[in-house]
């Protein structure tokens, strides 16, 4: 067995998690050209979100299958997959195709931060494996801001198409890298299976409940995902080899890593949804005016997971954990304080750093921690299950939000008042601006406290965080390294 060269296999998993991470937001500012190309505008929002829906459904799936059938050969199937649904998404004749192969896309890219991961805690030491995890925090936040912009420029010089064909090259890149380079000493058991029964009905509970947050018939939908989980719940009780192990939960510190990961994904993905949009629409702000609002939670986060890594192996994770969700109540709590005393937004920027400086404290020692609970046999859906449980928060929460929002706005201001505002429309006489402004604002003030709200039970949760053991020194898996 020739050795993992890291460095290499490190550099092919940031290829790989930077495309996802661009994926989830470039596309955005290509929408409006591809509507009027392929036309089909009620499929609009459908691109964007079924790309998420899919990664979200797929991450516990790829998690386990890392676990069944090795990190490589997962890996790189996650891989092809996203580069196929790439190819397919550029090739697209009309908006209904496009949202099939996002799909595809999208089902390909809940492989690549999971199981990417995975691989990192099964090559690195708990000294090591920090500054590493720091890296990739510091990619997806650099992903996140850098995707909308960079979908213009591409747009503008080349076309629509292209946004997605950019994908091809560096992911063939980090395709070979991985090949040459990854060699795993583990051999897994060719003799499990993945429980198929219990990723169908995971993948409908999961499917129905994002439905029936973001309003789309709450009824039907909200009562089949209910009826989906039981069925979920009462199948991986009983089946050899579960999705999503319930043993896995007797573990304390996976039971509250996941219901902090889900508080997390609501505070995190709820405030770079929603404070922009009150920064441009309320407070009249630029494009760029609203993105700098949220950029400092991005800039923090992985500064302080970097910083907070370094000490994990000497303090034990659950200082950071207790101390990082304190800041993320901190930060989210001050910035509903400031939104209702119309305070700078410049002030906004300061409580978004500490907030994004708490969750990369919180989320690094909560991965590593979660790592070191279990072995390789379980570490793949041990990791997937907190990245699983952080993304349902953040959909789960900027879906009902949204409806909140417009349940609030309903009858109150239409939607081409709110594009009149954002698009600062010369036609709109001030006096107008403003009273849509404040009707937005008033409608906005109840989502930024529940926002506050989960920080807080987010920190409380915390608290309840026990002490983990973390291992010194190399690996225990015979897992070589040049």
């Amino acid at each position: 067995m020739r050795a993992s060269h890291r460095g290499w296999v490190v550099a092919a998993i940031c290829l790989g998690m930077f495309m996802s991470a661009m994926e989830a937001t470039v596309v955005a500012t290509a929408m409006p050209t591809v509507v009027a190309d392929l036309h089909g505008f009620d499929l609009y929002g459908w691109v964007g979100s079924i790309y998420m829906l899919a990664s979200t459904v797929t991450i516990p799936l790829w998690g386990k299958l890392a676990d069944l059938r090795g990190r490589k050969p997962v890996l790189l199937a996650g891989l092809g997959l996203f580069l196929l649904g790439s190819v397919t998404s550029g090739l697209s004749q009309s908006m209904l195709q496009l949202v099939v192969f996002r799909a595809l896309q999208g089902i390909g890219a809940g492989s690549l931060q999971p199981v990417s991961l995975t691989i990192v805690g099964d090559l690195y030491s708990v000294e090591e494996r920090a500054k590493v995890q720091g890296l990739f925090g510091a990619i997806w936040g650099t992903a996140g801001v850098a995707g909308p912009l960079l979908g213009g420029l591409i747009v503008h010089a080349l076309s629509w198409r292209w946004v997605f064909y950019i994908n091809v090259p560096f992911g063939l890149i980090a395709a070979a890298i991985l090949v040459m380079m990854f060699n795993e000493s583990a051999r897994p058991d060719a003799e499990r299976h993945l429980d198929w029964a219990g990723a169908a009905l995971m993948s409908v509970a999961v499917m129905s409940l994002l439905l029936g947050v973001g309003g789309r018939w709450p009824g039907l939908t909200l009562s089949l995902s209910l009826a989906a989980t039981a069925g979920f719940i009462a199948v991986e009780r009983r089946v050899a080899e579960p999705i999503v192990p319930p043993s896995l939960f007797a573990n304390r510190a996976i039971t509250v890593a996941s219901v902090a990961g889900t508080l997390m994904g609501v505070v995190m993905m709820s405030s770079l949804i929603f404070l922009p949009l009150y920064v441009q629409a309320v407070r009249g702000g630029s494009p760029t005016e609203a993105g700098s609002a949220v950029a400092p939670m991005l800039v923090g986060w992985p500064i302080a997971g970097t910083l907070s890594g370094r000490a994990l192996a000497r303090t034990g994770p659950r200082v950071f954990v207790r101390g990082g969700l304190a800041l993320v109540a901190l930060g989210t709590v001050a910035t509903a304080m400031l939104l209702q005393r119309h305070a700078s937004v410049l002030s906004l920027r300061v409580a978004m750093f500490v907030f994004g400086v708490g969750m990369g404290a919180a989320n690094t020692a909560l991965v590593v921690a979660v790592q070191e609970s279990v072995g390789w046999g379980q570490r793949g859906v041990a990791t997937a299950s907190t990245m699983f449980f952080r993304s349902i928060g953040g959909a789960v929460s900027v879906g009902a939000l949204g409806a909140l929002l417009s349940h609030r706005l309903h009858g109150v201001v239409d939607e081409g008042q709110v594009n009149a505002i954002l698009s600062h429309e010369q036609g709109a006489s001030a006096a107008s601006l403003s009273q849509v402004a404040g009707a937005l604002g008033a409608a906005m003030m109840p989502l930024f406290a529940i926002i506050a709200f989960a920080g807080v039970a987010a920190m409380f949760a915390g608290f309840t965080f026990p002490e983990v053991q973390l291992a010194r020194g190399p690996r225990a898996e015979p897992v070589p390294v040049e």
